[in-house]
């Protein structure tokens, strides 16, 4: 077997960075820290966390190129968009992951861009999120809508951060773009003519080109 040495480095795996210098006739190979791979990047650290920030970096790239052609474009369907978005989004965010450690933030990082690629599909704005947080609050008790958002689960949670609620993120949304503090929430949501006065400074919906 040859080895060509102008194509090749050495990466030793350790917690701590560890010198092995491998020598090839008479030539010494670099040490590196990373290394890519059939497209994957490899670290001396054994960990992940760089390779799906470029996994989810291609993925924004992709989602970039085809939002004016694709995902905001009226005349395709939402049928044609998600077969887009299966064979050519999902393909290059989640490329390699048989090798990932799918810890509970990793799941919550892919899920994200997942649903960041899926709200454009929707054509969901901040001004619609948050105009539904109204028709919610709004609505009469017994409504199973309202009754899931009020709920408090009892029992003990699972050791590790807590998962965000939809309640947490809408209170947070509402609380940074229209500077509602959450203990009111929802009694300025509930209020029809209240609420439609702020979400009117919102962008809308973005028209598709």
């Amino acid at each position: 077997m040859r080895i060509s040495t102008s194509k090749s480095e050495s990466m030793v795996l350790a917690r701590k960075k560890v010198e092995c210098l491998l020598q090839v006739g008479e030539e010494v190979l670099p040490q590196v820290e990373e290394f890519k791979y059939l497209g994957m990047l490899f670290t001396s650290e054994g960990r992940m966390e760089r390779e799906i920030d470029r996994r989810i970096g291609a993925a924004s790239a992709v989602m970039r190129a085809l939002n004016r052609s694709v995902v905001v474009k009226k005349e395709l369907s939402r049928k044609a968009k998600l077969l887009i978005y299966r064979s050519n989004y999902v393909p290059v965010l989640i490329y390699g992951h048989q090798r990932w450690v799918m810890t509970e933030r990793t799941r919550s990082r892919i899920q994200a861009a997942e649903m960041s690629f899926l709200h454009r599909v929707a054509g969901l704005s901040l001004r619609d999120r948050l105009g539904w947080l109204g028709h919610l609050a709004r609505m009469p008790s017994g409504r199973l809508p309202l009754e899931v958002f009020r709920t408090c689960p009892t029992g003990r949670r699972p050791r590790g951060r807590p998962r965000t609620r939809w309640r947490d993120y809408i209170s947070r949304l509402a609380w940074e773009q229209l500077g509602v503090p959450p203990e009111e929430l929802m009694e300025v949501a509930g209020e029809r003519a209240v609420w439609a006065s702020p979400l009117k400074l919102l962008p809308p919906r973005p028209r598709s080109g």
